[in-house]
């Protein structure tokens, strides 16, 4: 089925006064609110909103300055940071969810759920990192780097302030054959890279505002790390990981698995960095039984 064919809508949430993108599937069951990671949408969610919707209210949405979400240049009104885009899930889960849900995060989108959670505690029920992103290039973590990356970071700051340059970078990366080859690169299975995927990704690539998003997020060297999030949260979490993400080593992500916290730790065999839509009948079935274990829990104790 072609981005055109998808027979999930896209609906309009007003935020702040800018136009936030959502989806929305499933009337009944428990909530869950789906956060894509950087550079990508709402679409990356598309093999998973069907299944899921049959026993739950499903939602994902764009956050600001990607997808079909509003772009404004940074800092007008808001940065492109993650307290911004956790307000935004928060806000989103009282005004449009308008119950408690479940968050799941993929990439950059897992530190956006537990940023979330964080600030929304009495709106959050649990939260799902798959594959989240440990943001290695945090200046707090520049002393786990080698000495090389150590020595080079101030130029690379330096470098990445280039607003032209990083403008120039935006476009080669932008391209259906350059694009098609990172994403070969992330996925564990190359062939799950297909045309559809490459078009979803690269359509909000082309509107305005786009490459000032991505020159203010790479510039981002500071901000919470997972692990700054995950003790601070007040609902269980569940960390999936593919085994082949070569961005996010499961090594590292492995250690997130040893705060309260977090119930499980499944690794994907196999996988790359995002499972749900390289796997996503393994994910989904996941997703379900998590969530299908704390309602039952929650519906026991309420019912007491």
């Amino acid at each position: 089925m072609s981005i055109a064919e998808s027979v999930i809508p896209n609906h309009i949430w007003e935020w702040r006064g800018l136009p936030i993108n959502y989806q929305q599937m499933g009337t009944s069951g428990p909530a869950l609110v789906l956060i894509h990671g950087f550079g990508a949408s709402v679409g990356h969610w598309r093999q998973n909103m069907p299944a899921l919707a049959q026993n739950h209210r499903v939602f994902a949405l764009d956050l600001l300055g990607f997808g079909q979400s509003a772009k404004p240049a940074p800092g007008e009104p808001l940065p492109y940071d993650f307290e911004t885009w956790g307000t935004q899930v928060a806000d989103f889960m009282r005004e449009v969810v308008k119950a408690p849900a479940f968050l799941v995060g993929n990439s950059i989108g897992g530190v956006v759920a537990l940023q979330a959670a964080v600030m929304a505690p009495d709106q959050s029920r649990g939260v799902v990192l798959i594959d989240c992103a440990l943001r290695q290039i945090c200046d707090r973590k520049l002393h786990t780097q080698p000495p090389t990356r150590r020595l080079g970071r101030p130029l690379l700051k330096k470098v990445l302030k280039n607003r032209a340059l990083v403008h120039w970078l935006f476009a080669q990366i932008a391209k259906p054959e350059r694009l098609r080859t990172v994403l070969r690169t992330a996925y564990g299975n190359p062939e799950a890279v297909t045309d559809e995927l490459v078009e979803l990704l690269l359509a909000p690539a082309y509107e305005p505002g786009a490459a000032d998003v991505f020159w203010a997020f790479i510039n981002n060297f500071d901000g919470p790390l997972p692990e700054d999030l995950l003790p601070q949260i007040t609902c269980p979490a569940l960390i999936l990981w593919g085994s082949a993400d070569p961005w996010e080593p499961i090594a590292l992500g492995r250690e997130l698995a040893n705060f309260p916290a977090v119930e499980a730790f499944i690794s994907l065999e196999g996988a790359g960095h995002c499972p749900q839509d390289e796997i996503p009948e393994v994910v989904n079935n996941h997703l379900q039984d998590w969530v299908a274990r704390h309602t039952v829990a929650t519906s026991a104790v309420s019912t007491r």
